[in-house]
């Protein structure tokens, strides 16, 4: 994974099954068939601020800036348009891949655990704070007990602040996350999310002169969808 497209959001309840029947049928087959993209998953929250984390995956960073991504955004089909008006507290980044660290590299894998960091900071403090994510942070957790993978993504603000059909068919704006952390982890919930917190809690980030706004949320795996090639 070189480029992603990360979306957190919640549901309102009286559309919650048309949302689980369009997503899995519809909206994740489309966007796995769009070239470059090579798979999507959904998770349902655990302990976290927003109901839903969607991670779609690419070939490359291009690809979600690209025009086959754009055309699909700007052409909902009558589903998406009717789904997404139960949509609520969007927020969504369309990303390069920092780094990633898994626990093996002689294979790939999934967990069913995944903890996510929305960490904003004014753009000026960026890079100051990746280096901090990339060489302190991410190394510490990579190397813990029960981690599968951790992945650092920064956003692209201009591609990731484009206003497209469907979020004008929601009628509200997206926020756009410029630093994400990504945690997967096959060990039990409690034992994550008590190593993540200890990791990426305010006192914790703050220890390392990490100053930015952060929302940590944990998620339950749900739904994997990869692309098939012919």
């Amino acid at each position: 994974m070189s480029g992603a497209v990360a979306i957190w959001h919640d549901i309102v309840p009286e559309g919650l099954a048309e949302f689980y029947a369009w997503h899995g049928q519809e909206h994740m087959p489309e966007r796995v068939g769009i070239p470059g993209f090579r798979s999507g998953r959904r998770f349902i929250a655990h302990a976290a601020d927003l109901q839903f984390f969607n991670l779609y995956e690419t070939q490359s960073p291009e690809v979600v800036r690209g025009p086959d991504y754009k055309a699909r955004l700007d052409s909902p089909t009558p589903r998406t348009l009717s789904a997404v008006r139960h949509f609520r507290n969007v927020a969504r980044s369309l990303c390069r891949v920092i780094v990633t660290h898994k626990a093996s590299e002689s294979g790939t894998g999934q967990a069913g655990l995944m903890a996510t960091l929305r960490y904003d900071v004014e753009e000026a403090q960026e890079a100051a704070h990746l280096e901090i994510f990339q060489h302190v942070i991410v190394p510490a957790l990579a190397g813990s007990a029960g981690i599968c993978s951790v992945s650092l993504l920064v956003a692209d603000r201009i591609a990731s602040g484009y206003v497209n059909a469907e979020q004008r068919a929601r009628g509200a704006a997206n926020a756009v996350p410029p630093i994400v952390l990504l945690v997967e982890g096959w060990a039990d919930e409690a034992s994550f999310s008590q190593l993540v917190g200890s990791q990426l809690a305010p006192q914790a980030l703050a220890s390392h002169a990490l100053s930015g706004s952060a929302s940590l949320g944990i998620y339950r795996h749900q739904l994997t969808l990869l692309r098939t090639l012919a």
